[in-house]
């Protein structure tokens, strides 16, 4: 059995990119950059207006009441007037549009009156000329986003703007899941089956892995029958880049979670973590996939999950396997008991001024972990700790 440092490191040095594709820009949202996206065009290409109103000449506002000859309309998207304002001409323009041939500044439709032909300003211009730069946004050739920037929803208007159409980002890791248990049934099943129990742990998993960024293409829900697990293992493992299994890792005889893939060349790279809850957690290679064994309680399979999984699939996607595990420190809200021999990750609630530990620490517990949204780290042999202590926290 190893520390959980110990075995955060043995994973991260399975988590390396798993390639690079070409994603259309529609389908790219919380993709992960392998190369800059670098503008093809300025932002605006030219001199725009950034209001409705007129186009004017400044020289024409000089002094006194003003009345100006309209002499044409520009709107977004059209073609810039070429015919530079004479004096005393003024043009309709829109935002967006492109700024007439001697034009300087925009008045706003505010504070003028349209008189048949004729714009009189009925009001004093603000200081503001309500104009944009060309390449004032950015400019071609200007790199917007860096490699390894995760697409968010921002990130993505910024590339669109960029007029990129597809960029380059890391492969989404593919997952199967593997539900493993005689007493499992599919949710709905099992008030009218007794002696079962609903399979809920792979809609937890499925949930997370989308999260970090991981595409299920498969999930199987098995009994405790050696031959048919071997054979399902080898389906996932010809279909997916990770492998994870929920239930059967104990010493049970019929936990059959490792040997399923033993036929599958089979290397561990842990079995067994000193963690509380999850302590039959394991990972390991089957040829070129990789295998994360997952205990069978819920509250224990999503905590390792969390902790495993998710660093896993960064680290594939093509992100740095540590920023899913970016702890902070929080107050506590309510006292922690000690911590045994075992790192101890209790299920918490945060609020604006600490974390709250939860009742029922369990690992089979399943009301109060929809309640948690936090881990609370404990180091191996920690104290008691009050209320107010400070305490490692983990997004959860």
């Amino acid at each position: 059995m190893i520390g959980f440092d110990e075995a955060c490191r043995r994973l991260a040095a399975l988590a390396t990119p798993l390639g690079v594709e070409f994603v259309p820009l529609d389908r790219a949202a919380g993709r992960i950059l392998a190369a800059p996206v670098i503008a093809r065009r300025s932002a605006p290409a030219v001199e725009v207006s950034a209001m409705d109103g007129y186009a004017v000449r400044d020289a024409d506002l000089a002094a006194g009441p003003v009345r100006l000859r309209l002499v044409g309309e520009a709107f977004a998207g059209s073609a810039p007037r070429l015919a530079p304002l004479g004096a005393g001409d003024c043009v309709r323009i829109f935002t967006g549009a492109p700024m007439p041939a001697g034009a300087d500044r925009v008045v706003i439709q505010e504070v003028t009156r349209r008189e048949g032909e004729a714009v009189l300003l009925v009001e004093r211009p603000s200081p503001a000329w309500h104009v944009r730069a060309a390449g004032s946004d950015f400019a071609l050739g200007e790199t917007l986003l860096d490699a390894s920037v995760r697409l968010s929803p921002q990130a993505l208007v910024a590339a669109a703007a960029a007029d990129i159409g597809a960029v380059q980002a890391y492969r989404r890791p593919r997952l199967a899941l593997i539900s493993t248990g005689d007493e499992l049934v599919a949710p709905g099943q099992a008030a009218d089956a007794p002696g079962t129990i609903p399979e809920s742990v792979s809609f937890g998993v499925a949930a997370l892995a989308d999260a970090w960024g991981g595409e299920v293409v498969s999930r199987r829900r098995l009994g405790d029958d050696l031959p048919g697990l071997a054979r399902a293992a080898g389906e996932a493992l010809d279909e997916a880049d990770v492998v994870v299994v929920t239930g059967g890792a104990s010493v049970g005889e019929r936990d059959f979670s490792k040997a399923m893939f033993q036929s599958h060349r089979l290397r561990l790279a842990f079995e067994k973590v000193a963690i509380k809850p999850g302590k039959p957690v394991w990972l390991g290679r089957a040829g070129k996939r990789i295998v994360l064994g997952l205990p069978g309680n819920p509250s224990a399979a999503m905590v390792t999950a969390r902790l495993f999984l998710a660093p896993l699939l960064a680290g594939l996607g093509g992100r740095r396997p540590e920023e899913a595990l970016a702890w902070r420190t929080m107050p506590l809200l309510a006292p922690l008991d000690a911590c045994g021999d075992r790192e101890c990750f209790h299920r918490g609630r945060g609020a604006a001024d600490g974390v709250k530990p939860l009742g029922n620490q369990d690992s089979s517990a399943q009301k109060e972990l929809a309640m948690a949204d936090l881990l609370i780290r404990r180091r191996a042999g920690a104290r008691l700790l009050p209320a107010g202590g400070l305490v490692e926290v983990l997004s959860f």
